[in-house]
C-alpha cells in the first residue's frame, strides 16, 4: 500500500512542517517490514500550481492513502483536489487534517463525500493508527462510505481517538479526543536538506499558547508543551551545520517561559554560523534585561522578530483576553530599534471589537511611531471554533463565509471604513513595508497630521488616479510618489527630489533613471575623476581590488543634489540589516 502526504501551500518557499511531521512519527513508529509494505511520501505543492499538474502528479503516484493538510489559505483549492482526484483514482482513500477541519469534521465529510475521513487536531498518532488500520490485516483501501467492510474492521476504526470518519451504515461518526503528546516523542522532522536549500524550514519548540486570545485557535488548549532544551539544541545544531538560510520558530509565543528562550537565544548566539537567520514570534512586553543583553550581542539578521501588538485600545485588548503591558512593550521594541541589528516585524488587527475609525487611528500613530522595520496592518479573521466566532452576533460581525473569513464590518466600522483601512494597508506595504521609501517617508511625516493620514492621502490618491488596482513596477512607485507629492505639497518639491534618489540608489544602482531625476551632466568630469583617483588610493571605496577605475564607477554610484552634494553609494557595502548600499557624501561642488 502506497500512502501519500499533500501539502499545498501559500507560496513554493515555504515548507510544510505538518507533512514532515507525520511522516516522522509514522516512520519511527513502523517496523522496517511495515514501512517497506506501506511508504509513506511526500508531495509539495503550492496553490499557485495549475490544479491540473498536482492532480496529474498525484495521479502518476498511484496512492492507496492521500492525506491532505487543510489550512485558511488552501481549503478551497484542497476541496476541489479532493472531487477531480476522487474521480480519477477511485479507489484511493481520502483523508483531510489540519487546522481548518478539526473543529467541524463531521460537517466537512458531509460537504465532502469524497473524503472517507478526518484527523481532528494533533494528528502523529492519530496518522500512525490510520495508516496501520489500512496496512493490517490484508485490508484494501476502499474510498469514502466503503473504508472497512465489516462491522469488524468499522470497530476497530472507532477505537482510533481523534477522528470522525464514516460508519458501514453510512453515518459519520467522531470518537473520543485523543490525549496531548509529550512534546519530546515527536521526532525531527528534518532528515536532510537536500532540495530545500533556499525555503523556509519551520520548526517548533513548544506547541500551545498560554493566553486566550478570541480570534486565536491557539488558545483553546491553555496548555503549552515544551520541547526538551537539550533536544532542541540537537535541532539546531542540525540547522547550523546544514547552514540552512531562514529556520521559523511557529512556537506561538516562543518568550511565554523566559528560561526556555533565554536558553535558545544563547545557544544561537554562542554557536551563529553567520548564515542562518532565525524567526521568533515573540510578546515584547514579557522580554527581561537578561534576554535584552543576549539580543544586543547578535550579529545583524541573525534573529527577526514577530510581535503582535494588535491593537493600543486598552477596551479592545479587554474584550479579546489579551494580556499586554504597551508601555512596556513600546519600551522594548525601542531599546531593540536602537541596538540595530535585529528586524521587528509589527502587527495590528483591524475589526477587533470596540474599535472604531477613531481607535484605529491611535492604534496605526501609535504602533508606526515605534519604527517597526514591517508594520502589518491585518483583518480579523473570524475563525471556526474561536471564541470570537461564538461572538459574532453581539459584535455585529459580518465576514466573508468563505476562507480567510475576514471581517466585512462590525458594531463599530462599516465597510466602507474597511475599504479605506484596505487602502492604508495597501500604500503602507508598499511604501513603508518595502523600506524602499525611508527617507522620503521620513521628509513627508512632517506634512501630514498624522502618519495614518499621510497613508490614506496617499491611498486616496491612487483611487482617484486608477492606479489602486495595477500592477507597477518599483520604478512607476516612485514616480507616482513624485507625482502626489508635487500636488500635496509644491514648495519642498526639490528637497523631495533628492529624498527620492537617495531612496531609489541606495537599494540598486539602477541603469534606467526616473522622468524627475535631476540632470547630471555638469558632474560629469568630476565623477570620473573620482573614480579615477579611487582606483589610484581607494579613499572610499574599500574592497574593491582588482577593478579598474570603469568597472568601478559601473559598481558604484555617485548622484548631485541640488545644492552640489555628491553622495556615493557604495554597493559592495552594505548595511546587513536593510541590505541597502552604504552612503556617503564625498564632494560638493556649490549650488545645483
Amino acid at each position: 500500500m502506497k500512502i501519500l502526504l499533500a501539502a499545498i501551500d501559500a507560496k513554493y518557499i515555504h515548507s510544510n512542517l505538518g507533512v514532515y511531521s507525520l511522516k516522522a512519527y509514522a516512520d519511527r513508529g513502523r517496523s522496517f517490514e511495515e514501512r517497506q509494505r506501506c511508504p509513506v511520501e511526500i508531495g509539495e505543492y503550492t496553490i499557485n500550481h495549475q490544479m491540473d499538474r498536482i492532480l496529474r502528479d498525484i495521479y502518476k503516484r498511484k496512492p492507496d492513502f492521500v492525506g491532505f493538510s487543510c489550512y485558511i489559505w488552501n481549503i478551497q483549492y484542497v476541496r476541489q483536489l479532493v472531487r477531480n482526484l476522487a474521480k480519477v483514482l477511485p479507489e484511493t482513500v481520502i483523508w483531510l487534517g489540519g487546522p481548518e477541519v478539526s473543529y467541524d469534521g463531521e460537517k466537512i465529510l458531509e460537504e465532502e463525500p469524497a473524503a472517507a475521513g478526518v484527523m481532528l487536531g494533533e494528528g502523529e498518532e492519530t496518522f500512525l493508527e490510520l495508516i496501520q488500520y489500512y496496512g493490517r490485516a490484508g485490508l484494501s483501501p476502499e474510498k469514502g462510505e466503503e473504508a472497512g467492510k465489516t462491522l469488524e474492521n468499522e470497530g476497530i476504526m472507532a477505537r482510533i481517538q481523534g477522528i470522525a470518519f464514516r460508519a458501514v451504515s453510512g453515518e459519520i461518526k467522531t470518537t473520543q479526543k485523543r490525549p496531548l503528546l509529550p512534546m519530546d516523542q515527536i521526532p525531527f522532522p528534518y532528515k536532510d536538506l537536500r532540495g530545500m536549500e533556499n525555503r523556509i524550514l519551520y520548526y517548533e519548540s513548544s506547541r500551545g499558547c498560554p493566553y486566550s486570545c478570541s480570534y486565536c485557535l491557539s488558545s483553546i488548549e491553555k496548555t503549552v508543551r515544551f520541547r526538551g532544551l537539550p533536544l532542541v539544541k540537537r535541532e539546531l545544531d542540525f540547522f547550523l551545520k546544514n547552514r540552512a538560510r531562514q529556520v521559523k520558530f511557529v512556537d506561538r509565543t516562543f518568550n511565554c517561559d523566559r528560561e526556555h528562550c533565554l536558553e535558545i537565544w544563547k545557544y544561537i548566539l554562542d554557536h551563529d554560523n553567520g548564515v542562518t537567520n532565525f524567526h521568533f514570534e515573540i510578546s515584547a512586553d514579557l522580554i527581561n534585561d537578561k534576554q535584552l543583553d543576549i539580543m544586543r550581542q547578535m550579529r545583524p539578521g541573525l534573529i527577526q522578530l514577530e510581535i503582535g501588538v494588535q491593537t493600543a485600545n486598552p477596551a479592545a485588548v479587554r474584550e479579546i483576553r489579551r494580556i499586554m503591558d504597551l508601555e512596556r512593550l513600546e519600551q522594548t521594541v525601542g531599546k531593540i530599534r536602537e541596538y540595530g541589528n535585529i528586524h521587528q516585524h509589527l502587527d495590528l488587527i483591524a475589526g477587533l471589537p470596540f474599535e472604531d475609525m477613531d481607535s484605529f487611528r491611535l492604534s496605526f500613530d501609535r504602533v508606526y511611531r515605534m519604527r517597526p522595520d514591517q508594520l502589518q496592518l491585518g483583518f480579523l479573521k473570524v475563525l471556526k471554533g474561536s471564541h470570537m466566532a461564538e461572538m459574532a452576533e453581539e459584535y455585529g460581525l459580518n465576514f466573508h463565509q468563505e476562507p480567510p473569513y475576514e471581517v466585512l464590518s462590525t458594531k463599530w466600522l462599516d465597510y466602507g471604513q474597511i475599504l479605506e483601512l484596505k487602502a492604508v494597508e495597501e500604500m503602507t506595504e508598499v511604501y513603508y513595508n518595502s523600506g524602499q521609501f525611508r527617507f522620503t517617508l521620513r521628509e513627508m511625516e512632517k506634512g501630514w497630521q498624522s502618519p495614518y493620514e499621510m497613508f490614506r492621502a496617499l491611498g486616496d490618491y491612487y483611487g482617484e488616479q486608477g492606479l489602486m488596482e495595477l500592477n507597477h513596477s518599483r520604478l512607476a512607485r516612485y514616480e507616482i510618489l513624485w507625482d502626489f507629492l508635487g500636488q500635496q505639497d509644491p514648495d519642498r518639491r526639490e528637497t523631495y527630489r533628492d529624498l527620492l534618489m537617495v531612496d531609489l540608489y541606495l537599494r540598486e544602482n539602477i541603469k534606467s533613471r526616473p522622468g524627475f531625476a535631476r540632470d547630471q551632466s555638469r558632474y560629469k568630469t568630476w565623477i570620473r575623476d573620482f573614480f579615477m583617483e579611487e582606483y589610484k588610493d581607494p579613499r572610499y571605496l574599500k574592497g574593491y581590488d582588482g577593478y579598474d577605475n570603469r568597472q568601478m564607477s559601473k559598481m558604484a554610484h555617485v548622484e548631485a543634489m541640488r545644492d552640489g552634494r555628491l553622495v556615493l553609494f557604495d554597493y559592495r557595502n552594505r548595511d546587513p540589516l536593510s541590505h541597502n548600499a552604504k552612503a556617503v557624501e564625498v564632494g560638493r561642488l556649490g549650488n545645483g
